[in-house]
């Protein structure tokens, strides 16, 4: 099938707080259909390394077709929580682009799930290959666990209803489809966001679970601050307030800022390790007019300090 049209979200924001230079060494840990990846290749000269990853299989067929004869280019199929345990990151990096969350063609591709503006196998897995699927949870979870991640990854109010209702099908049929569990969640709450269907905060809340992907941010960040060189920069785009707070706490953390409460002492603060670099900086009007996918999304970027400071 012919690969579905990609707009990169904040792409010249992203490759200016990498701040690419011509022999430095950059992984993209999230290629998608590689817009951002292409942005830095164009900046590399012939002494640059651009490393791509991606934990979709197609994603990964796509930069194969359209970057393997680079020699200036590695691709491996696998999350970016792991860049630490890639032998090309070993040497040290000059620059990490992280674009968190599902990407437009993964929801547009109505077979692989992600969305329930189309019925589909409830699938949900962006790496296809291993896993367990939306409706392989569903069907052996809990109604506490189900409700769990309702409410923690979609802040769904109706988080209980919905699991209630999901296990009573279940002993009936078990859900096998978005057009059932999008059917079945309406059903329980009715329409009472206007312009926004009923199942979105729990499609959001099980892609997050299936994909484990706070686990995957919280992992990466950890691997991209061990990989990255003093100057180096971390550039991370996050879709939904789960995932910024993390990244904003990931780099306040490493600031070297005395930690603690009002209510207690303050803590010695460790060495500093990262510095943000400006503030968190949201897409454009024109932007937004182009690519209304693009409305939540968060830059934040950060630089890797020289070790000893404090």
């Amino acid at each position: 099938m012919a690969e579905l049209r990609h707009i990169p979200v904040m792409l010249d924001e992203a490759v200016e707080g990498l701040a690419v230079q011509a022999g430095g060494r950059y992984l993209d840990g999230t290629f998608g259909r590689g817009g951002h990846a292409r942005a830095v290749l164009s900046r590399l000269g012939p002494g640059g390394r651009l490393l791509l990853m991606d934990r979709d299989p197609r994603a990964i067929a796509t930069a194969q077709a359209g970057f393997a004869d680079d020699p200036r280019v590695s691709i491996r199929h696998a999350n970016f929580s792991s860049l630490a345990e890639w032998d090309e990151t070993a040497a040290g990096l000059d620059g990490v682009l992280l674009d968190l969350g599902v990407s437009s063609p993964q929801l547009d591709e109505a077979a692989r799930g992600f969305s329930f503006m189309a019925d589909a196998p409830l699938d949900m897995r962006m790496d296809t290959t291993q896993g367990e699927s939306a409706a392989d949870f569903l069907a052996h979870a809990t109604e506490r666990e189900i409700a769990d991640v309702l409410w923690q990854f979609g802040e769904e109010r109706f988080s209980r209803k919905i699991a209630r209702a999901i296990v009573e099908r279940r002993a009936e049929q078990p859900l096998a489809r978005t057009g059932e569990l999008a059917a079945l969640i309406e059903r329980v709450v009715g329409r009472r966001e206007p312009g926004k269907h009923p199942a979105t905060r729990s499609f959001q809340a099980l892609r997050i679970r299936v994909n484990g992907e706070l686990e995957s941010v919280r992992r990466g960040l950890d691997a991209a601050l061990a990989r990255l060189k003093p100057g180096g920069r971390l550039a991370v785009i996050s879709f939904h307030s789960l995932e910024d707070r993390i990244v904003k706490q990931f780099i306040r953390d490493h600031s070297g800022r005395v930690q603690g409460s009002r209510r207690g002492p303050p803590q010695a603060a460790a060495p500093a390790e990262l510095t943000a670099v400006g503030k968190a900086q949201f897409p454009s009007d024109a932007e937004l007019a182009v690519n209304p996918r693009a409305r939540s999304a968060v830059l934040r970027v950060a630089e890797k300090l020289e070790a000893g400071h404090a």
